[in-house]
Order: C-alpha cells, then sequence, then structure tokens
C-alpha cells in the first residue's frame, strides 16, 4: 500500500513537471521603482535559473502562494508607514518561505530571519522567555530600519537586498575592492549572487502565479487570524496555559497567535507592557 501511494505521489510531481513551464526571463522588472535589465547573458542566466526553481519546487511554491494574503496584509502597511517599497516584502518571501516560525540552522528566525545579535540592535527582545523576532509586526518594523539605513548607504534597493544576505559591510568592501557600484555586477559567494535574482523571480511568481503553472483559489488563500480580543499585561503570567483558559482559548491557540512567547509563562520582571492576542477560531470563509 505505502509503495502504491509513494508511485501515485511520485506520478502526480512527474506529470506536474511536464506541465508546469518557467516564464521566459523578461527583458527588464521593475522592482522598487527601479528597473533591473537582464540584457547582459550573465544576468539573464541566473534569472533564468530563479524562474526554474521557483517553477518546480511545486510544494513551496504553492505554500507561500497560499499563505501570501494572511502576512501581506500584515507587513506592507508597516513598510509604507516606514517608507520602504512595497516590493522589500519579496525579500522577506525568499528569508522565511512566509514561514513566521522558520528558523535558519545559524539561528535566524521568523519571517524576517533576523539574528539574535541583529534583532537586539533594532530593538527586538530576544531571550528563552520572549523572542520578539516572531512578532510580525515588531520584526517588521525593526526590518525596516535596517532596510532603510541600508539604502541610505547603497542608494538602490537590490544592492540593499544583497546586504541583508551579507551584510552592508561586507557589500560596501566588494564594491570598492571591484570598482562597482551596484551589488548584482559583483563577483559574491553563489548564496548572495542568488539571492537578488530570487528576489526578483518571487515578485514575477507573486504577481502572475499562472505563467508558472500555478493556479489558487481565492477561497484557498489561507484566512487571515481573526482577533477576539488584545489583553495588555504589565505583570508576570506564571501559567499561560490558565491564561489561556481564562479567555475561552486552547495553549495552543494561543500560542499560534502569540509567537513570540517561548515559554508556558511570561516572566516579565521588568514589568513591561506587552499585548496579547486572543484569537477567534473561525471556520473556512
Amino acid at each position: 500500500m505505502k509503495r502504491l501511494f509513494l508511485a501515485v505521489v511520485l506520478l502526480s510531481v512527474f506529470c506536474c513537471s511536464l506541465m508546469a513551464q518557467p516564464p521566459r526571463v523578461p527583458e527588464s522588472v521593475r522592482f522598487a521603482d527601479e528597473t533591473i535589465r537582464f540584457d547582459r547573458s550573465d544576468l539573464y542566466e541566473r534569472m533564468d535559473r530563479e524562474l526554474m526553481a521557483f517553477t518546480y519546487m511545486h510544494s513551496t511554491s504553492m505554500l507561500m502562494l497560499k499563505r501570501s494574503e494572511r502576512i501581506f496584509r500584515i507587513v506592507v502597511p508597516i513598510l509604507r508607514r516606514y517608507g520602504v517599497p512595497e516590493d522589500l516584502k519579496y525579500l522577506m518571501v525568499i528569508e522565511s518561505n512566509l514561514d513566521p516560525q522558520a528558523v535558519s540552522p545559524a539561528g535566524a528566525a521568523g519571517l524576517w530571519q533576523f539574528m539574535s545579535a541583529a534583532g537586539k540592535e533594532y530593538g527586538l527582545e530576544v531571550n528563552a522567555n520572549v523572542d520578539e523576532r516572531y512578532h510580525i509586526e515588531k520584526a517588521t518594523i525593526a526590518a525596516c530600519r535596517y532596510l532603510k539605513r541600508s539604502y541610505a548607504r547603497f542608494g538602490d534597493w537590490l544592492s540593499v537586498a544583497a546586504s541583508y544576505n551579507a551584510g552592508p559591510g561586507a557589500i560596501a568592501s566588494r564594491m570598492e575592492t571591484q570598482q562597482e557600484k551596484r551589488a548584482e555586477d559583483l563577483w559574491l559567494v553563489n548564496e548572495t549572487s542568488r539571492y537578488m535574482f530570487r528576489m526578483l523571480a518571487a515578485k514575477m511568481l507573486f504577481e502572475d502565479p499562472a505563467a508558472f503553472g500555478f493556479h489558487v483559489a481565492e477561497e484557498d488563500f489561507y484566512p487571515a487570524f481573526q482577533v477576539k480580543e488584545v489583553v495588555e499585561v504589565s505583570e508576570p503570567i506564571p501559567d499561560l496555559v490558565v491564561f489561556a483558559k481564562e479567555h475561552g482559548v486552547s495553549f495552543a491557540q494561543l500560542k499560534r497567535a502569540n509567537l513570540w512567547l517561548r515559554e508556558s509563562k511570561l516572566n516579565n520582571s521588568s514589568h513591561r507592557n506587552y499585548e496579547i492576542i486572543i484569537p477567534k477560531e473561525t471556520g473556512r470563509p
């Protein structure tokens, strides 16, 4: 039975692979009010590779598309408020695949994949009890601060993206030694070199999934989190299981809505003000 199931799955993947064809590399892409052209063979081939990658990693691409409405409706207004182009949301896509619980082997966490030290530098609380790298709104504000500082240094958003991956010091150093002004013209390690073009391909995927062979009906997008109430607390909570029950939800529901709560209690010895979301569970729309 297991062999039959595996054969069916493999056949399905094979058939999908035959049907899906990556879109052709366009002459250019508009990204954050800048025109990125692919009129050199190296630029063309780098973009072509990422378009193929998004086309053939079926389950990951579908999951990202389904998660997008839930995540973007929170993130995009914050980007606008802080003066960061909306297209920078695609940086978050390639960082975490739009998984708010994503953790890298190196320990980067959350949608924006902040390392612990960087998260603290940009105003996030990061410890074993509270980790705001998993707080979508606060982590997005921290990302905006990083991105704007980087833009003030480099002056173009594709170089900002490269610096998000490799670090601003590394990109600035390579620009100086290689006598170039834009990151896409640099000789970089493979991960950073691909990173910029993966972000451009992500924009194309989300703007036109059908061009990649993906069809997501309106009802297939994961619904936004519904909020029953927001509870402000400034005292420790010794047992979040009891706290959840007192507010009519399970501990699991409370945790899903507040991923920044990392334990079953909130220490809060410094009596900071926190806002805890009490979710309202709903059926499919």
